[in-house]
């Protein structure tokens, strides 16, 4: 396989808990072409001291904001200082499995393939320990159309061709940015394929933005109505699926 090498996106905000098994995740993929690019979001807990013990790996990048800019703003601006041809994403919270970059890296390869994502498992975060739920079973692949009523593509398994994202970023929402992001990018007419393995493991937090449901509703609504210009009948049939999905996959969490 010719060698093709991936930056690596990984925004953080206060994840001292976990931070260090995400960036673990990365450091020990059997795939050693990579960059990876933390970008601090001004975080005020223990984040800066444990990112302090990379600061002289030469593959990691940190990059420490002065103030508060959301997610999105990280996710841009990792997009912006670097340049491989290939992108992934991972979470502050979750982590990968030892051969996720190698096995999808070369699935892309073999088959052209400019957008990809893996099953994952998602777990609770109990007192000393991780109840893991059933790992997902997600469609082979998504268009726009598929993708708006089973939004199941997690982003912390996703990656990309740099191709297709070219000046695509982020938009600055209070939530789902991401989701709007790979609608925009299915939107352009790509489709979205699934290797057949499980590359991550997802944590599911009471604090965190994607567990409060009736807000997702709200929010979700609104991005499909402003930037997918859905109407009311094909906006209430993309919410209640994707609703249906969620509990499908994680219960009533």
């Amino acid at each position: 396989m010719d060698i093709k090498y991936v930056d690596v996106i990984l925004p953080n905000f206060n994840k001292e808990k976990y931070l260090k098994e995400a960036i673990e995740s990365v450091i020990n993929q059997s795939y050693k072409y990579w960059k990876l690019y933390i970008i601090d979001d001004c975080s005020d807990d223990n984040s800066i001291n444990i990112l302090n013990n990379y600061k002289n790996y030469k593959n990691i990048i940190i990059k420490k904001l002065s103030k508060n800019k959301g997610p999105s703003f990280c996710r841009n601006l990792g997009l912006r200082i670097s340049s491989a041809e290939y992108v992934a994403f991972i979470d502050s919270d979750d982590y990968w499995t030892q051969n996720k970059l190698s096995s999808q890296i070369s699935f892309m390869i073999k088959n052209n393939y400019k957008f990809t994502f893996t099953d994952y498992t998602p777990f609770l975060e109990l007192i000393n320990e991780k109840k893991f739920l059933k790992s997902t079973n997600i469609n082979n692949k998504f268009n726009l159309e598929k993708f708006t009523l089973n939004s199941s593509i997690n982003t912390t398994t996703m990656i990309l061709s740099r191709l297709i994202i070219k000046d695509l970023k982020f938009k600055k929402i209070k939530k789902l940015e991401d989701y709007l992001f790979k609608c925009e990018i299915l939107k352009k007419g790509f489709t979205a394929h699934k290797l057949n393995a499980n590359s991550a493991y997802y944590r599911i937090l009471k604090t965190s933005r994607s567990s409060d449901r009736i807000k997702n509703i709200y929010y979700l609504w609104q991005i499909n109505k402003k930037y997918l210009n859905y109407n009311f009948f094909n906006n209430l049939y993309s919410v209640c699926m994707i609703s249906i999905n969620s509990i499908r996959k994680y219960g009533f969490k």
